[in-house]
């Protein structure tokens, strides 16, 4: 037989010869036995695009169990299934992991997804209706119930048999755990150590017994991070009996941070959902709206500070062309701080000597680039009122250095208010990705207004007696 050789710096299209293989007319047999080489990632992707006649031969050919797998994979899964006869998707969803049967599901009319549910087998309905009996930011909407359990009063040949017997019903065998005879959890065992333990050892001596676990009730948000520190590939979830429900699996923590950081995203953008590309536009308009309301409120604030200060534009109109570098420039620093900030505490558990530290670190910053900006536009300004505006080189200098120094003090306050802004939001247990890129804008335009244009009438009209 001619050996293939591989080459890994070409990425192989895969989707491309299994669509060629399955349109090729070998027979049912032969086609069921090529394609046992492919991922079911990889045949979902080439199925997607074919015929639904072709894509319903292909799973005939290739039965139930690993049909289901594929299914699992497909981005119309759930149009797919609405439109079969509920026996026949409740079949497949029998198949499917029971995290995978509710994603699916979620996205059917809701009459169809309880007549599927109905028809399925009394095991997986009730593993379905369990997931679906949580709010969505539980970590219990986030389990599968494919998982190994055994006793802690099984020798190591026992237990070795016990994993055999389940692992053709659940592929989560890289841990495996252990409940008490109260059927509460006891610990757990690596794969690897109970397949190098000896008969004669004690299945106690596999077992670790300091094993981390979630709660069913506890939020996806504030444990995320103590799941991702542990680095296993799956984590008991118990109820308040200590009773294992299921487990979190390495593929649900990606699928949490993605959400996770969907939402920050989408929060960051002043949005109260995220937004996908086939959403109906009245829903979207609903999501959005929250955020402009209270951003056109601050915006018209912004308005009456301006109107408060015609005097100051009246008696020295160049200062309104240098307004929006003002406020620009602060924008965009108090949305840097608010984007550190954020990720600081995400990260860690920040003590008041750390929120102390940071404030003062991210001040520096604010300060060390606002003195920098201030004095390029302290000589870009200058330049630009004396040979533009055709003023004076003294008069050209001293708007010039007015605006350099609202410059300084804007970046300054900016930086400091979108470090201490979440840093509050966080303390009051609120989302710190609430403290929105556009509501921190908006609000140091308001700081930015009161400060630039104060800093005009002090320094121009009061000290240096400008008019004109």
């Amino acid at each position: 037989m001619e050996e293939q050789e591989l080459n890994v710096s070409e990425e192989v299209e895969y989707e491309e010869e299994i669509r060629a293989l399955i349109l090729s007319g070998i027979s049912d047999e032969e086609l069921s036995e090529k394609l046992y080489d492919y991922h079911e990632k990889d045949i979902a992707d080439a199925v997607e695009e074919l015929d639904e006649d072709v894509r319903k031969h292909v799973f005939e050919v290739i039965g139930e169990e690993r049909a289901a797998e594929i299914v699992a994979y497909l981005g119309d899964s759930h149009e797919m299934l609405a439109e079969m006869p509920a026996s026949e998707a409740a079949k497949l969803l029998e198949n499917m992991d029971s995290d995978d049967a509710v994603d699916i599901l979620e996205n059917m009319d809701d009459e169809k997804a309880k007549s599927i549910v109905g028809l399925m087998d009394e095991e997986s309905g009730d593993d379905i209706k369990l997931i679906f009996s949580y709010d969505d930011d539980e970590i219990g909407s986030r389990m599968t119930t494919n998982y190994v359990v055994i006793r802690n009063n099984l020798d190591i040949k026992a237990a070795m048999k016990e994993l055999v017997r389940q692992a053709g019903d659940n592929d989560n065998i890289m841990t495996i755990y252990v409940t008490d005879e109260n059927d509460a959890f006891y610990g757990a065992i690596d794969l690897k150590d109970l397949i190098v333990a000896r008969e004669t050892e004690s299945l106690s001596d596999v077992i670790i017994t300091s094993y981390p676990y979630l709660s069913d009730h506890e939020k996806v948000s504030e444990c995320i991070e103590r799941i991702k520190s542990y680095s296993e590939d799956s984590i008991p979830v118990l109820n308040d009996e200590g009773h294992i429900l299921g487990v979190i699996t390495s593929q649900d923590i990606v699928e949490a941070v993605d959400d996770e950081l969907g939402e920050d995203y989408a929060k960051l953008a002043g949005l109260s959902e995220e937004e996908d590309l086939n959403e109906k536009t009245s829903v979207s308009i609903k999501k959005r709206i929250p955020w402009l309301i209270a951003l056109l409120l601050l915006g018209m604030l912004t308005s009456t500070l301006v109107g408060a200060f015609e005097g100051v534009i009246a008696a020295i109109p160049v200062v309104i062309a240098f307004q929006s570098l003002i406020l620009s420039m602060s924008g965009n620093v108090g949305t840097q701080s608010l984007a550190v900030t954020i990720r600081v505490i995400a990260d860690e558990d920040l003590t008041v000597g750390d929120k102390a530290k940071l404030i003062l670190k991210e001040s520096k910053v604010g300060f060390g680039n606002g003195l920098i900006l201030g004095l390029i536009s302290v000589l870009v300004v200058g330049i630009y009122i004396h040979f533009a505006k055709g003023a004076a080189w003294n008069y050209s200098v001293t708007v010039s250095v007015c605006v350099g120094f609202a410059m300084l003090v804007a970046m300054l306050v900016a930086s400091i208010t979108g470090t201490i802004i979440p840093l509050f939001f966080n303390k009051i247990k609120v989302d710190p990705a609430a403290a929105s890129g556009p509501f921190i804008s908006t609000l140091n335009d308001i700081l930015g207004v009161a400060l630039y244009y104060g800093l005009c009438w002090f320094l121009l009209i009061k000290v240096f007696g400008i008019s004109g």
